[in-house]
């Protein structure tokens, strides 16, 4: 049985004229994710913050912003139009949709160019790609005046500010102790989390999880508004098409703990992808590795958008896949 890990990605902004969506009830988060054909499991909260962890990945509400990540054969456009036609297109400060190239794309039910042409029905926007067709690529849709390449998509200087900061990491093809441990019928919760380390990384964090079956875990962690999370598909079942991935929006370059190497290490994928949002890489603590290409997309207001493809120096062996 097979399972695309690679997640969509929304997140939206809203001006500050609309009350807090953390005053809208349950059902209207449940109805969200719905559109995008997942289900709320559980949800945590705190005084900033609420994280639902979902059936497809997960969602994170804080009172003028959603990040909405689904994985799967998920229609996360599907929820991106639901939510601008209830909250209203004058509320949407800015819009980012992402997407990353799938391992199977012929088994999702749209295309990016389908997701863009729908959104641009609600929403002006310019979409791009960062990245060879023929390796890791990853497609970005985002609201008119939110970003630019050189002067290709500056077109207002009137933008709305923003201080956010976020760093994505994708790891492919994962091997190693852990990676073997993820594949035993007998995964725990519990037994994936202490081998993670997260409370000695993340000590002040309250934490959500999820072992599914017969393979996968989530976790999400929220600290105030900081929040992480983790999703994992490992390679039962499915080859060796394992894929995990990682986002926090925590300043990963004053951070005490070395949260990327960690990762990176304890995973030992044979390539990763790096994406920051206004954050400066750290390679220190990698494995040796090479530098497949980076990308860099500035936005109007100034920040900046980092693309990196890694590879681990060792020659990797393959085998082949009957069909």
């Amino acid at each position: 049985m097979f399972f695309e890990g690679a997640e969509k990605k929304l997140e939206i902004r809203l001006t500050p004229k609309l009350a807090s969506l953390r005053q809208r009830e349950y059902g209207f988060w449940s109805t969200l994710v719905a559109c995008a054909n997942a289900e709320i499991l559980s949800t945590i909260s705190n005084h900033a913050c609420d994280a639902y962890l979902l059936s497809e990945s997960s969602l994170f509400v804080w009172d003028d912003k959603i990040l909405l990540l689904t994985c799967g054969n998920s229609t996360l456009v599907d929820a991106a139009c639901h939510f601008i036609n209830a909250v209203g297109v004058e509320h949407i400060a800015a819009l980012c949709y992402q997407r990353k190239n799938e391992y199977q794309a012929q088994l999702q039910s749209t295309s990016f160019a389908d997701d863009i042409a729908k959104l641009r029905t609600l929403i002006p926007g310019k979409a791009f790609r960062v990245g060879h067709l023929d390796s890791h690529h990853h497609y970005l849709f985002c609201s008119d005046n939110q970003f630019c390449t050189g002067d290709l998509f500056c077109t207002d200087s009137q933008v709305m500010p923003s201080t956010e900061t976020c760093l994505e990491l994708m790891m492919y093809h994962i091997r190693g102790e852990l990676a073997d441990y993820l594949k035993l019928p007998t995964q725990t919760e519990q037994g994936i989390y202490q081998r993670l380390e997260f409370q000695q990384l993340f000590p002040d964090f309250q934490f959500d999880m999820h072992c599914f079956q017969p393979a996968g875990f989530s976790l999400n962690a929220i600290r105030g508004t900081d929040y992480v999370t983790l999703h994992i598909t490992p390679s039962m079942g499915q080859g060796e098409h394992s894929y995990v991935s990682f986002e926090t929006n925590l300043d990963l370059a004053t951070y005490p703990h070395p949260v990327v190497a960690r990762l990176v290490n304890g995973f030992s994928p044979t390539s990763w992808d790096l994406i920051g949002f206004d954050q400066h890489i750290l390679t220190e603590g990698f494995p040796a590795h090479l530098c497949l290409g980076q990308a860099m997309v500035t936005t109007a207001s100034g920040g900046e958008i980092t693309f990196s493809h890694y590879q681990q120096l060792e020659t990797q062996v393959l085998q082949p896949e009957f069909m």
